[in-house]
């Protein structure tokens, strides 16, 4: 067990999180390394990594994404809703940019230049499309999506807001963008 800056005790994170975070195709690059593949490597040509984007949340709660309970990673907490999406898309809500989430680990953000003073927080997704992307490109897909709207405040941090139902429709219906 390790103590977090908020004081909470939180198991480190494990190998196979570390592995499910890792882009598919660095890791099929990995492996083509790893088996001594020169011709599989060719292939390899990976675009230069972007690091993951660090969002300091001006609030602070006990149990939060990416702590542990008994061992097992909280996934959503205050101020997030959760979706049953049975494996649909979701959607750019406007063209934007999809970045890596330093913490919680698996999650994204997307930013629009639209709305500067928003930040929206989708975890949970499988399949993910970072970088540019415009409205109503797919960002990811999975069984749920758990999805948290953030506000820049005066002072550079971000303070969690109430979810807004009219992004989320944006987010996971089709119909928006046809």
């Amino acid at each position: 067990m390790v103590t977090q800056s908020d004081g909470v005790q939180a198991a480190p994170i494990s190998q196979l999180e570390v592995l499910t975070s890792i882009p598919l195709k660095l890791l099929h690059c990995l492996v083509a390394i790893a088996l001594g593949g020169t011709a599989i490597l060719a292939g390899c040509q990976l675009e230069p990594v972007t690091p993951a984007r660090q969002v300091a949340i001006q609030q602070t709660w006990e149990l939060a994404a990416g702590h542990r309970v008994a061992g097992h990673l909280v996934v959503a907490s205050l101020g997030d809703v959760t979706i049953e999406l049975s494996g649909h898309p979701v959607r750019a809500p406007f063209s934007g940019r999809v970045e890596l989430a330093a913490q919680p680990v698996g999650c994204v953000y997307f930013s629009a230049t639209e709305i500067p003073a928003y930040l929206f927080r989708f975890c949970g997704l499988q399949h993910l499309r970072l970088g540019p992307i415009t409205a109503g490109g797919v960002i990811g897909t999975g069984p749920r999506v758990h999805f948290t709207t953030l506000r820049r405040q005066p002072d550079g941090t971000w303070a969690i807001v109430e979810p807004s139902s009219q992004i989320l429709e944006r987010a996971l219906s089709p119909q928006n963008f046809h």
